[in-house]
């Protein structure tokens, strides 16, 4: 006989991120999440700031020098992290709590061992490894295009797509033509390629894949060598959504036709 399942509330949203529910009750939480994406993202924002938190209490002083300054930085990490959990109504205090923290973590260090340099790269943080195969799948799509011995699967079966790799494809926009379909192997598990030509971007690829976890990330632009991705994930499944790299306006196009795709897919 199946369960009666009780509403979830945000009492119980606040609960799973601090690690207070019981199984069963985290197994209604997750069903609810993945049927409100934007509740999921609320909630994997707060289990961010929470690992991040986490992170930060259990990193040990590196100087001698600096274990009075840690002390401090980790009583006030607790004292937040009780704040935090207590004012589940203002998830926007969350973020600038957290800013405030690092910030002042970071003033303090520079001011006590000088400057500390931090690259582009890990500034801006990388993307998801799901991108990468998304570029490689471009990339042997425009081989294929180019043998004559190759002739492309423009037979497009969104339907017969989701019954064999559980992947939903976001629809197309009336003027995309499909020119091939191609199911690659990827670090996780089977992926979707399509090469579609559109009239504003040219040639593009739709790349899906399950990476093996629930998210909800919003679509984000990312340039790589002469191409530019954007990627997004909306459950179960990622996307990315590549284009040779172009002007400026290409790239405000690339992140229309994303945009255009994540609605689709609601």
């Amino acid at each position: 006989m199946t369960r009666p399942v009780d509403p979830v509330s945000d009492d119980d949203l606040q609960a799973y991120v601090d690690d207070q529910l019981a199984v069963a009750r985290r197994i209604d939480v997750e069903a609810h999440l993945s049927a409100h994406p934007a509740a999921a993202s609320r909630v994997m924002a707060d289990l961010r700031i929470r690992d991040e938190l986490r992170l930060a209490l259990a990193e040990p002083p590196r100087r001698a020098s600096a274990g009075s300054a840690r002390l401090a930085t980790a009583e006030a990490a607790r004292r937040l992290e009780g704040a935090l959990s207590r004012e589940r109504w203002f998830r926007g205090l969350r973020a600038a709590a957290m800013v405030a923290l690092l910030v002042g973590a970071g003033w303090f260090a520079n001011a006590q061992f000088g400057h500390l340099g931090v690259s582009r790269v890990v500034a801006s943080g990388l993307p998801p490894a799901y991108v990468e195969d998304a570029l490689r799948a471009h990339q042997t799509a425009l081989v294929r295009a180019a043998m004559p011995s190759q002739p492309g699967a423009s037979h497009y079966d969104p339907a017969e797509i989701r019954a064999a790799t559980a992947i939903v494809m976001p629809a197309l926009p009336d003027d995309w033509k499909v020119e091939d379909v191609q199911v690659f192997p990827s670090a996780f598990g089977p992926s979707v390629e399509m090469a579609v030509r559109t009239g504003d971007l040219g040639t593009v690829s739709l790349f899906a894949v399950r990476p093996g976890g629930f998210d909800v990330v919003p679509a984000t632009t990312v340039p790589k060598d002469d191409l530019t991705a954007a990627y997004w994930q909306v459950g179960e499944v990622a996307y990315a959504l590549v284009a040779r790299s172009g002007p400026q306006a290409g790239t405000r196009d690339l992140d229309r036709a994303a945009a255009r795709l994540v609605r689709s897919l609601y």
